[in-house]
């Protein structure tokens, strides 16, 4: 074939950012969704030097290789410094974030205006899926730190990991 029908279009690429410490099914849900609207969705897993986290960053990797294999479309690394850095270095226009309340889109609003004037990188805003509207990586930490039930939360390889990391069965 010859033609603009034989050009290949180019890669429709996104990026959801986190520290994800760790992933849980409200995480998951964000990705799968932007999976299925973007051809490449990179998930960045922060790396911030400065505090200590339950899981190291390759954990955190794994955790999410593991659990998105399924997509087929999702690649996972680590980043250190501006996101805006990383979105130029893999030609990534887009930031996918996930809101489960008007106190997110507040700080996630001046977050994105801050990367778009840096950068011209746009944000999406995702409205949580409402199962997950309450879920953060910190409270599933706390419940599980507790002995509660934290499997409806995370995917299983991740509520196997807490319950020895937190010495809970």
């Amino acid at each position: 074939m010859t033609g603009p029908e034989s050009e290949e279009l180019p890669l429709r690429r996104a990026v959801c950012p986190g520290s994800f410490d760790p992933v849980t099914n409200g995480h998951l849900d964000i990705i799968g969704r932007a999976s299925k609207l973007y051809d490449v969705v990179y998930v960045a897993v922060m790396i911030n030097k400065s505090k200590q986290g339950l899981y190291t960053v390759d954990e955190r990797i794994d955790f999410l290789r593991q659990t998105t294999e399924e997509y087929g479309n999702v690649k996972v690394e680590a980043f250190h410094g501006l996101l805006v850095d990383f979105c130029k270095q893999r030609d990534i226009p887009a930031i996918v974030k996930g809101l489960r309340a008007v106190s997110d889109f507040d700080y996630e609003l001046q977050m994105a205006q801050m990367n778009n004037g840096l950068s011209g990188v746009e944000t999406l805003f995702v409205p949580t899926n409402p199962t997950y509207s309450f879920l953060s990586s910190s409270l599933v930490k706390e419940v599980a730190a507790w002995g509660g039930d934290v499997s409806h939360l995370v995917p299983p390889v991740v509520l196997e990991s807490l319950s020895e990391r937190l010495g809970r069965k």
